[in-house]
C-alpha cells in the first residue's frame, strides 16, 4: 500500500506493507533510524514520535493510520543542523548515558514544551511517564527540561524525582 505522511516537515511517499508499524516503517522506508525499538510493546518509550503534535508509541501505531498526517522524529529537533535547545539541556546536563531511550525520553519532553511550555517538576514526570531509562536517572533528565524552558532546577522538588 502507498503511505503519504509528512515526516519531519517533508513529504515521504513510498509503498510498504498494510501491517507495518510506523517504528519500522521510519527505520526502514524513511531511512530515520534516530527512533529506536526496544520492548515492541509500548512500555519502554524509546519508539516515542510525535503525530500530529502528540507524543505516541510508534511500535503501537500502524504505518498505515498515518498517511496523511504529520509525524515528527528525533531528527526533525534538530534546527539548522545543530541541536535544539532542549538536546542541548539534556547534554549539559548530562541527561544522557547510552542514549538508547534519549530519542523517545527528548520527543516526550518536546510534546510536553509545546503543550505547556513551564511545566512545573510533576508536570515533568506525569510528561514522561511511560519512558524508562536505566542509565542515566531521571534528577538529570528532570534538571533538562527545567533548564530548556528557563526554569530554575529546585533541589528540594528533584530529590523526590
Amino acid at each position: 500500500m502507498k503511505i503519504g505522511v509528512v515526516i519531519n516537515g517533508a513529504l515521504c511517499e513510498r509503498e510498504a506493507p498494510e501491517n507495518i508499524t510506523l517504528l519500522h516503517f521510519l527505520r526502514e522506508y524513511a531511512g530515520l533510524i534516530g527512533t529506536k525499538e526496544g520492548c515492541g510493546g509500548g512500555e519502554c518509550g524509546a519508539c516515542t514520535v510525535l503525530l500530529d503534535g502528540r507524543a505516541v508509541n510508534s511500535c503501537l501505531v500502524l504505518a498505515a493510520e498515518v498517511d496523511g498526517k504529520s509525524v515528527r522524529t528525533i531528527e526533525g529537533e534538530m534546527r539548522d543542523g545543530e541541536p535544539s535547545e532542549l538536546q542541548q539541556a539534556f547534554a549539559k546536563r548530562h541527561a544522557v548515558q547510552c542514549g538508547f531511550c534519549t530519542p523517545g525520553v527528548v520527543m516526550s519532553a518536546r510534546a510536553l514544551i509545546e503543550r505547556n511550555p513551564k511545566p512545573s517538576v510533576e508536570e515533568i514526570k506525569e510528561g514522561l511517564e511511560g519512558n524508562f531509562c536505566r542509565c542515566t536517572g531521571y534528577v538529570q533528565i528532570i534538571e533538562a527540561v527545567l533548564e530548556a524552558t528557563g526554569q530554575p532546577a529546585s533541589m528540594q522538588e528533584l530529590s523526590h524525582a
